[in-house]
């Protein structure tokens, strides 16, 4: 198993530690509810080390990359970044990513951590371009700094002016007294936020920096367990859970990261799917009796005919509600539809909902 820069210190803070996509991760410090409210009210910082990071570089960096996604990385200019994903040859998802814009020639993929093998040969083998490719996952630190005190936490560090960076854009300066670190205000919690790159030698001191600096605000090392809460609520998608080889954009609701403006892997297949309709539908639900949905549950109808599958399911920490995501039949995927989850063999009535679960 794997260990990040900053394991070590993880099992320092007393963190319970679990393997996690080949990694050793901690999932839980103080507890997952005191960890979601310190990064929905405050700051948080988490450890996010395990994920993958591409640098691909040449003339023809961006034709590779718009053969391989979904969106659309034209329209990207210098310092800007952009959700989206790898299209499969059968319909579904290889993985989903964020492209980040270094300059013309010059760009960084960030992928999930469980995927980095997968994509890099996926993305190499429709490599007809010689784009110099490197994969810089085992020397990279990422760390997630997120909550409504992250940018005051964070500005004491930098000169880098934070309120001037917008969402889904980045710069590339010095931070912490480091140079060539990634400041982006990108992050998978919907409680806003940085998230920062650099090389692993810089990790304990980079944290320590950071504790320093959100010590005023109670800042907190944050766990995965809070992590995929705080997601959920934002009804993002984890990818091995609500989407994967076997889900297409369509069907997952990413039809917005899905630009049929140019080529890409199975453009042809997925357009149809566009113009045609699909048979099924990634949903949000809110529970309306007692009982916690999880992953691979099943989801009936009235009458008890199974009509899809829970992919996540939580107690919601801040709206003190049972919810999560699944796949149902088209007919039950309108809002406010009635379904039911099957939990220990008895269907728990649900309601469908729109996305997020959590309303800004």
């Amino acid at each position: 198993m794997k260990n990040t820069a900053l394991s070590q210190k993880h099992i320092a803070l007393g963190a319970k530690m679990v393997p996690f996509a080949g990694y050793n991760m901690p999932v839980s410090y103080t507890g997952l509810n005191d960890e979601h409210a310190t990064v929905r009210n405050s700051v948080g910082v988490f450890d996010v080390s395990h994920m993958g990071e591409f640098i691909l570089k040449g003339d023809n960096a961006l034709a590779l990359i718009q053969k391989v996604t979904s969106n659309d990385a034209s329209v990207l200019v210098d310092g800007k970044a952009q959700y989206s994903c790898l299209p499969n040859n059968d319909g579904g998802i290889v993985d989903d990513l964020i492209v980040y814009r270094i300059d013309a020639k010059t760009y960084m993929l960030v992928v999930n951590a469980s995927n980095i093998d997968k994509d890099w040969n996926w993305i190499k083998q429709h490599d007809t371009f010689g784009v110099d490719m490197q994969n810089i996952s085992e020397k990279t630190s990422l760390l997630a700094i997120q909550g409504p005190n992250a940018m005051a936490t964070l500005q004491k560090l930098t000169d880098i002016n934070l309120a001037e960076i917008p969402y889904y854009a980045f710069v590339k300066g010095k931070f912490n007294g480091i140079d060539n670190v990634v400041v982006s205000n990108t992050g998978y919690t919907g409680a806003g936020g940085f998230e920062i790159y650099f090389e692993n030698e810089h990790a304990i001191d980079m944290w320590d920096s950071i504790f320093d600096a959100g010590k005023e605000f109670d800042i907190k090392p944050i766990g995965l367990g809070a992590r995929d809460t705080l997601r959920l609520e934002m009804g993002f998608c984890l990818y091995g859970n609500d989407i994967d080889d076997t889900t297409s954009p369509i069907e997952a609701g990413l039809g917005w990261i899905t630009k049929f403006t140019k080529d890409f892997t199975n453009r042809a297949a997925i357009e149809k799917q566009k113009t045609d309709g699909v048979s099924k539908k990634l949903v949000g639900f809110e529970m309306i009796d007692r009982g916690i949905p999880r992953h691979d549950y099943q989801i009936a109808d009235a009458q008890g005919n199974i009509i899809g599958k829970v992919t996540s399911g939580t107690q919601s920490p801040t709206l003190n509600i049972a919810i999560g995501m699944g796949y149902v039949n088209k007919d039950f995927s309108k809002s406010d539809t009635e379904i039911f989850i099957i939990i220990r063999d008895k269907a728990i009535k649900a309601k469908v909902t729109k996305l997020p679960f959590l309303k800004k």
